[in-house]
């Protein structure tokens, strides 16, 4: 589903009036309290910092948010945490980010939905000498950001290669179910996911599709390929979205435990399907620790401290399986 801009104008007027409530920009008073707005209580000239993540419902944006609130409260930072709420997409974003600019935060971090969509947004925050963050995703020039922090996503999409290899024995048929042609997280994961492949010739490649976090477009596409392919060995679902999707598809299909899937991340959701037999391995990241670290660095930045930033930060993933699920447990997204 695609919202169209006059419903993202009423979104942006939402969140403008929400932001206004909770906050009267820097050096104003500050909210006495964590509310549906995402503002995080600081003192009275505490930093306001604007966090826009790709979408405020997925899970590990909010796993996110948590790392966000908690590293801000501890530092006396003021919060202000908005995004989309039910829509992956430049179109339904910027009109948050417009708002942060229009607040004049001191400072933004951005997970950019659109490398190019999102760079006139980084370009304007610069040009009004508020310091920009991405976290996750980035943007296509990067020459104007503080930093840029992410997981290691072709490391990840490598990961899944390899372990999708292994447990199909190194041969069958395997789809790849994504997210976003555009998001950079996704597009890295593919790449590293080829790479993997590009080592074992028994293996195919049957098909790609694209669910642009609607779980029902994975579904259905998943569930087509299985009719095309009713041996298919293995599939890669880049995101959470699509490995939700690829579940049901499975579960519909009476496949589950003759199709291996390997998803990314580990929301709650996703560790119980693991367990369950659905996922036979998932690609953990650390969003809290990106988050925390973004804050971390955007402050630095203000206060002109360059020496405690690093301009790209990559944090490495875990494998998590039943087999390790013990070892690994402790990666899963808090909910």
């Amino acid at each position: 589903m695609r919202i169209q801009r006059a419903v993202a104008g009423v979104a942006a007027a939402s969140a403008l009036a929400l932001v206004a409530a909770c906050s009267g920009g820097s050096g104003a008073p500050a909210s006495q309290e964590t509310g549906a707005g995402g503002t995080t209580p600081a003192t009275e000239d505490a930093l306001t910092i604007g966090f826009v993540p790709g979408i405020a419902s997925d899970p590990f944006f909010l796993a996110m948010q948590l790392g966000a609130e908690d590293k801000a409260e501890e530092m006396g930072i003021e919060l202000i945490w908005q995004g989309a709420p039910d829509e992956y997409s430049p179109q339904s974003q910027i009109p948050f980010v417009d708002t942060m600019l229009t607040q004049q935060v001191d400072g933004l971090i951005i997970v950019p939905t659109d490398p190019d969509a999102l760079q006139p947004s980084v370009a304007e925050a610069v040009s009004m000498d508020i310091p920009v963050i991405t976290v996750d995703t980035t943007v296509t020039d990067q020459s104007d950001l503080v930093s840029h922090i992410t997981g290691d996503n072709v490391d990840g999409g490598r990961l899944a290669g390899h372990t999708l290899a292994e447990q199909i024995g190194g041969e069958g048929k395997v789809f790849l179910m994504s997210g976003s042609p555009t998001a950079t997280t996704n597009t890295l994961r593919e790449q590293g996911f080829m790479e993997a492949l590009e080592e074992y010739p028994d293996i195919e490649l049957v098909g790609k599709e694209y669910a642009n976090s609607q779980p029902a477009a994975a579904t259905s596409a998943v569930s087509t390929v299985l009719l095309k392919h009713p041996d298919l060995a293995g599939i890669f679902a880049v995101d959470g979205t699509s490995g939700t999707g690829t579940v049901a598809a499975l579960r519909n299909n009476d496949k589950v435990g003759e199709v291996a899937l390997i998803g990314y991340d580990a929301y709650e959701n996703q560790v119980a399907d693991l367990q369950d037999g659905a996922f036979t391995a998932l690609v953990a990241q650390k969003p809290g620790d990106m988050a925390g670290l973004a804050l971390e660095y955007i402050v630095a930045a203000i206060n002109g401290d360059d020496s405690a930033v690093e301009s790209d930060v990559v944090m490495e993933n875990v494998v998590i399986t039943q087999e390790n699920f013990d070892e690994t447990k402790q990666y899963q997204y808090p909910s």
